[in-house]
């Protein structure tokens, strides 16, 4: 899949996840047939001040060749502070985060809440895009909440200001993670940017329903979230759900296998006393 300059493997994609999408998640996630892996948001401002801990989110696993970059600001003006030590980390695509509903996020007014104002998003890609030719992505939402659905007007903003890929989130910020995705919206979206590359996130929660947002939304790829926490198989089934018509069951041994590997890289990244507490989210999902 052709982005700008960039060519991806394909169009399944590991979605950022806050506390989730560490190295270790997206190396286990790439064996398991991810062809690209977003980090989880990164601190525009934290980048700009040479945070070590901010940096600590964007180092890739041994042979990680593509990674998506996801930042996270609220004016263009931090975008051009931390553009250089954001391009030390070599990123294939650069995402803006204009999707987080969290209320420690949305407070300072990134995430979601930049819904409210799409010329701040315009200003901010269009920032990024006078200092590099690395392609540029936004995610986002239907709108602040289901009276402010804006995410038309939203995406002609991020286009008009240099993105090249969108991902879209079917709800609200008021929604959260309630109630179900639209899909609909999905469909329109990509109706109203053939030329760009659309991709489709919320409710993939299983190869069917990956299968069934590309056919039935017309979107050029699908971001897996939720989906893919203790199921890095979602990847490689919905391949084979899409070429056959069919996919293979992971059996018990597979699944202790991959969740015992997953662990195991964790150890190797963030040392055993670290990882054995941070695993423990990924559990509930493996079992």
């Amino acid at each position: 899949m052709n982005i700008g300059n960039t060519t991806l493997r394909g169009n399944l994609i590991l979605a950022p996840l806050a506390g989730y999408t560490d190295c270790a998640f997206r190396q286990i996630a790439t064996e398991w047939g991810s062809d690209c892996c977003v980090t989880e948001m990164v601190s525009a401002e934290g980048l700009s001040r040479d945070g070590e801990k901010t940096k600590e989110l964007l180092y890739r696993f041994e042979g990680e060749k593509d990674l998506i970059i996801q930042i996270f600001g609220f004016e263009a003006t931090q975008m051009s502070r931390c553009i250089n030590s954001l391009l030390q980390f070599n990123p294939t695509i650069i995402d803006i985060n204009c999707g987080c509903p969290v209320q420690k996020v949305t407070k300072t007014g990134a995430g979601s809440a930049l819904m409210e104002n799409p010329e701040k998003i315009y200003q901010m890609v269009k920032t990024l895009k006078e200092f590099t030719d690395i392609p540029i992505s936004v995610k986002f939402r239907l709108g602040w909440t289901q009276d402010q659905i804006n995410y038309l007007e939203f995406a002609q903003a991020s286009v008009e200001g240099g993105a090249q890929m969108l991902t879209m989130h079917g709800r609200t910020r008021a929604q959260g993670y309630q109630g179900k995705a639209n899909w609909e919206e999905l469909k329109n979206l990509k109706a109203n940017f053939p030329s760009i590359k659309v991709f489709g996130s919320g409710d993939v929660l299983s190869p069917e329903s990956a299968r069934n947002m590309l056919h039935d939304t017309g979107v050029d790829g699908v971001m897996f979230a939720r989906g893919a926490i203790g199921n890095p198989f979602i990847f490689q089934q919905t391949k084979q759900l899409i070429a056959t018509g069919t996919f293979d069951p992971i059996d018990t041994e597979t699944r202790l296998d991959t969740m015992r590997r997953h662990l195991n890289y964790m150890v190797q990244y963030l040392g055993e006393r670290k990882a054995i507490v941070e695993f423990r989210k990924h559990i509930s999902g493996y079992v």
